[in-house]
C-alpha cells in the first residue's frame, strides 16, 4: 500500500495557510474591462477561480522535501468548466489561481467539449511515499480537432467522468512550455522517474496572446517532449479591453508601488533623469568628441531612435569636482518610470518600475572570509534597474514581482514577499551596495560558487525610495496617444562611455596583492567586466518581452 504514515502529517505545512495580501485589494476606477472577473478570449470566456477543495497531498519529495498538495477549483461559476487540476508545492503559503472556461463562440464545433476518454498517467499505490491516500493522476484524450489544457487527480482507480473536464477547441490553444518544478517523490527534478511542472505558454510578450491557465504538466519519466502535449490558452481578441486605463494603472501603482531602502553605506545613489540632466550630464558624439553637448532636462536634443551604433554616448561633467558630486546621486530627487505591459493574452498587467542612478559603484569579490575591493572593476556611468509587478487584470490583485539583478534576476511570488509595516500591499526592495541590483529580502547574495564569487550586499538604512511618490507613465503601447514618451525614452545609445581603464591591467594589480584572485577570475560575472556603457529601458530584453 502506498499510503505510508507520517508524523509529517499531523506537522502543519506552509500549504496549510491561505495567503492573502495584507490589505484587501482596492475597488477600482471603473471603466473598460479591466478586474470585471471575467474576460472575453474571442468565444471563449474565462474567469479566475482562487478557492480550491483539496484532492491529494504527498507529504515529501518536491522543493524542501515536503511534498505537494493537488486540488480542484471550488465556486466554479454557472456555465463555466474546469480545464484541469492545480498542484502547488507544501513549502510555500497556498497562493494559487486557475482558470475555467465557458463557451459562447455560437458555431457549430464548439469551443469545449469532453474527453473522449482519460489515460492513468501515474499512481502512488505501491509507491513507498509519504502521502494521505492513494494518489491517481489522468491524462484526458481529447476529440479530434481539440486539445487538453490539464490533467485530473482523483483518489479512486475508477476514471474521472468524461464532463470532469472539458478540452478546448485547437484555435483557442497555444503551444505550452514546462516551468518551475512542483513535486516528484524524489528530492530534486533530477529524479527522472516522475515529474510535475507548471506551465506557461512557450511565446511570452506584449503582442503574444498565449494565456497562462494555471493547470500542470505531469510527465513519467524520460525526458520532457516538445511540444509538451499539455495546451495554454490563445486570446484571439487581443483588443486589450481587459488591460487598465490611465486612472486604473494610477490606482494600481498608488496601491502596490514598492519601497525601496538603499544600502546604509551606498555612495552613489540614484536619482531622476531630470535632475542628472540639469546638473551637468553630457551627450558626446563619435568624432567630435572634444565638444561634448548640455542635455536639455527632458532630453529633447538627444538623437532619438535608431540603433546602438556607437556614433553617441552619455558621461558625467568635465570638471572634477562637479563630476564627483553628479555620481552620488541625490535619492530625494528620484522618480521611478513606469512602462505598463499587457502580458499573457492581456489577462495580466505588468509595470516595469524603472530607476536611474548616474553611476555604478565598484565590486567586491569574496573568497572565503576574506573580502577584496575590486579597484575600479564594477565601475560605470549611468545604470538602469527596475521591479516588475505582475497584476491579474481578472480582479486586479497583485501575483508575483520581479527583480532586476545585472543581466539577470528573480520573479517572487506575493505570498514570498516582504511588504512595508503597516496595512498596505507595497512590497520592499533592496538594492545592492554599489552595483544597485533588485533584491527582495536584506542579507548577502553572493555571485559565485560555493564561498567564491561576487558580494551583493542589501540592507535598511534611512536612504527611502518610495515609488509611489512623484512616479511617471512613460510608455504603454496599447493606451495610443495618451501616453507621451518622454524624449529621452527614444535615445537608443549608451546612457555611459565605454569603460576608461584597461581591464586586464586592473586584474593583474588586483592579482598581485591578491593572488586568490586568479581563482575566481573566470567566474567574474559577464556584467562586472562589461566595457560598453549600458543602454537604457527600450534596448532591453524584457521591454517588449517577458522578463525571464
Amino acid at each position: 500500500m502506498g499510503n505510508q504514515t507520517s508524523s509529517k502529517k499531523n506537522e502543519t505545512l506552509p500549504i496549510d495557510t491561505i495567503f492573502n495580501l495584507p490589505a484587501n485589494i482596492p475597488v477600482w476606477p471603473q471603466g473598460d474591462g479591466f478586474a470585471n472577473g471575467i474576460i472575453d478570449l474571442g468565444g471563449l470566456k474565462v474567469s479566475q477561480i482562487s478557492t480550491f477543495n483539496k484532492v491529494w497531498t504527498t507529504l515529501q519529495g518536491g522543493p524542501d522535501n515536503v511534498g505537494a498538495t493537488f486540488f480542484e477549483p471550488e465556486g466554479v461559476p454557472e456555465g463555466f468548466f474546469m480545464l484541469g487540476s492545480y498542484s502547488q508545492p507544501n513549502n510555500k503559503s497556498l497562493f494559487g489561481r486557475i482558470l475555467v472556461a465557458k463557451d459562447v463562440s455560437s458555431t457549430e464545433n464548439g469551443a469545449l467539449k469532453k474527453p473522449l476518454d482519460y489515460t492513468l498517467i501515474w499512481t502512488s499505490k505501491s509507491q513507498n511515499i509519504k502521502q494521505d491516500n492513494d494518489g491517481y493522476i489522468w491524462s484526458p484524450t481529447p476529440p479530434n480537432g481539440y486539445k487538453a489544457l490539464g490533467h485530473v487527480v482523483t483518489t479512486t482507480s475508477e476514471k474521472p467522468p468524461l464532463d470532469k473536464i472539458m478540452c478546448v477547441r485547437s484555435d483557442f490553444t497555444d503551444q505550452c512550455e514546462t516551468n518551475s518544478w512542483i513535486w516528484g517523490p524524489g528530492k530534486s527534478v533530477d529524479d527522472k522517474s516522475f515529474n510535475v511542472f507548471d506551465v506557461r505558454p512557450n511565446n511570452r510578450g506584449t503582442q503574444a496572446p498565449g494565456v497562462l491557465v494555471g493547470t500542470f504538466f505531469a510527465q513519467d519519466g524520460g525526458t520532457t517532449t516538445s511540444p509538451i502535449p499539455i495546451a495554454c490558452l490563445k486570446n484571439t481578441n487581443l483588443n486589450f479591453s481587459s488591460m487598465p486605463n490611465i486612472n486604473q494603472i494610477e490606482a494600481l501603482v498608488k496601491a502596490y508601488s514598492p519601497i525601496m531602502y538603499l544600502h546604509p553605506n551606498e555612495k552613489y545613489q540614484s536619482s531622476s533623469v531630470n535632475w542628472y540632466f540639469t546638473n551637468g550630464a553630457l551627450l558626446y558624439k563619435k568624432g567630435e568628441e572634444s565638444n561634448p553637448v548640455p542635455i536639455d532636462p527632458t532630453g529633447s536634443n538627444l538623437p532619438q531612435g535608431g540603433n546602438n551604433d556607437g556614433a553617441y554616448w552619455l558621461d558625467l561633467p568635465i570638471d572634477k569636482a562637479h563630476k564627483e558630486s553628479v555620481k552620488k546621486g541625490d535619492f530625494k530627487s528620484t522618480q521611478v518610470y513606469i512602462h505598463v505591459k499587457p502580458m499573457f493574452g492581456g489577462t495580466f498587467t505588468d509595470l516595469a518600475m524603472w530607476v536611474f542612478y548616474p553611476f555604478n559603484g565598484p565590486g567586491v569579490a569574496k573568497f572565503g572570509l576574506i573580502d577584496i575591493p575590486l579597484g575600479k572593476i564594477g565601475e560605470h556611468v549611468g545604470d538602469w534597474e527596475h521591479v516588475t509587478l505582475r497584476i491579474s487584470n481578472f480582479d486586479g490583485g497583485l501575483k508575483k514581482v520581479y527583480f532586476s539583478q545585472h543581466s539577470s534576476g528573480q520573479w517572487v511570488e506575493a505570498s514570498e514577499l516582504e511588504f512595508q509595516s503597516g496595512n498596505n500591499n507595497k512590497p520592499v526592495t533592496y538594492s545592492s551596495l554599489n552595483g544597485h541590483a533588485m533584491y527582495p529580502k536584506a542579507g548577502l547574495v553572493l555571485q559565485g560558487v560555493s564561498e567564491i564569487g561576487i558580494r551583493n550586499d542589501a540592507a535598511k538604512s534611512n536612504v527611502v525610495v518610495d515609488f509611489g511618490v512623484g512616479f511617471e507613465i512613460v510608455s504603454g503601447e496599447y493606451l495610443g496617444s495618451e501616453i507621451i514618451e518622454p524624449p529621452w525614452l527614444n535615445y537608443l545609445r549608451q546612457w555611459g562611455p565605454n569603460i576608461s581603464y584597461d581591464l586586464a591591467e586592473e586584474l593583474d594589480k588586483l592579482e598581485k596583492v591578491f593572488p586568490v584572485l586568479k581563482k575566481i577570475e573566470n567566474i567574474l560575472p559577464n556584467e562586472l567586466l562589461g566595457e560598453e556603457g549600458p543602454t537604457g529601458p527600450k534596448l532591453k530584453r524584457n521591454w517588449s518581452g517577458d522578463e525571464i
